[in-house]
């Protein structure tokens, strides 16, 4: 490692090689965690390039253990974390309100690492348990449309990562990695990021794959459809901006969708909202995630279309029935 970071320290890039082989060694244990903590603090100090971040995944996905839910075409709704923004789960109520809506969703997630309140930290409030077992995670996807896979079953190489990123408590190249590393391979992606520099980064790596996705980036920093702002929303086939009132009918404020200061505070929220008790700001910004997800699929006219039947599952109690049906399976 030593070798590694007196290269890097001289300004120098890593090709996609030498990301893998650098990834490959971290999981398999052979840096301390001190080394680790120098090669990601790099990432902090300049722009991670496409070359490095195709290796890092490279090898988180060979090192990941593989889940087989059959022929489905599955949906992620996924931030890239890190905009340091502390909004409610934005990402995972989408995806209830998605699964509500028909569309099966295999939901990747983790701990915070630089929020409160991360997917997983709300998934196992609610009390949800996490699994790696192919046969219940298909259940779940049958019984509930949904199911939920925890980043560390699925990515061991991660366990020695995981506590250097929340001591760090900054956003690493990790949170840039996590929307890219999904075990399931869903069909189709709705990608949060931070800045339009990500956002240039994914367009180029999703291009590469099967994948239909979407890319979206709030232009005052969020890493999903705030309503705070205009979103810049990019495709498969090109990119354009709209604004609060095109997306959720009219404009909120960063107060609106603030995520509370604790756990439980975070799943409260959660409940409230997807039991269709949140309020109009609340809803309007889940409700637009989801239903850009939803248009993503490609099974709607235009996003109007996909809206109505986002807004048709969260009051119908459809989003609710489907999180009621995964915790009864636990």
């Amino acid at each position: 490692m030593k070798k590694i970071l007196q290269y890097l320290f001289e300004h120098k890039t890593l090709n996609r090689q030498q990301a893998y082989d650098i990834l490959i060694g971290i999981g398999k244990g052979l840096y301390n965690e001190h080394e680790i903590t120098s090669f990601m603090t790099v990432y902090l100090m300049r722009s991670i390039t496409i070359e490095e971040l195709q290796g890092f995944r490279d090898a988180l996905l060979e090192l990941c253990v593989k889940v087989d839910l059959g022929n489905e075409k599955t949906m992620d709704i996924v931030g890239t974390g890190g905009d340091g923004k502390n909004t409610f789960n934005i990402s995972t109520l989408s995806c209830f309100i998605v699964a509500g809506a028909g569309q099966k969703v295999t939901k990747h997630g983790n701990y915070g690492a630089s929020s409160i309140s991360g997917a997983s930290n709300v998934m196992e409030q609610l009390g949800y348990k996490f699994k790696s077992n192919n046969d219940q995670l298909k259940k779940e996807l049958d019984t509930a449309n949904i199911c939920f896979l925890h980043a560390p079953l699925f990515h061991p190489a991660l366990k020695t990562v995981g506590p250097i990123r929340k001591n760090i408590g900054v956003r690493t190249f990790f949170n840039m990695l996590g929307p890219t590393v999904n075990p399931a391979a869903p069909a189709y992606q709705l990608v949060g990021v931070y800045n339009l520099e990500m956002a240039r980064i994914y367009n180029y790596l999703l291009q590469q794959t099967n994948q239909s996705f979407t890319i979206i980036h709030s232009l005052d920093g969020y890493d999903e459809i705030s309503l705070t702002n205009d979103t810049k929303v990019i495709t498969n086939k090109g990119e354009k901006i709209m604004t609060p009132e095109q997306l959720g009918k009219r404009m909120v404020s960063a107060e609106d969708i603030h995520g509370g200061n604790s756990v439980e505070e975070a799943a409260k929220i959660f409940l409230k909202i997807i039991k269709g008790e949140g309020t109009w700001a609340q809803n309007a910004v889940v409700l637009a995630n989801a239903a850009m997800a939803l248009h993503c699929t490609g099974s709607f006219e235009n996003y109007e279309a996909a809206y109505i039947k986002a807004v048709e599952s969260l009051e119908s109690g459809k989003a609710y029935q489907s999180l009621q049906t995964l915790i009864a399976l636990q």
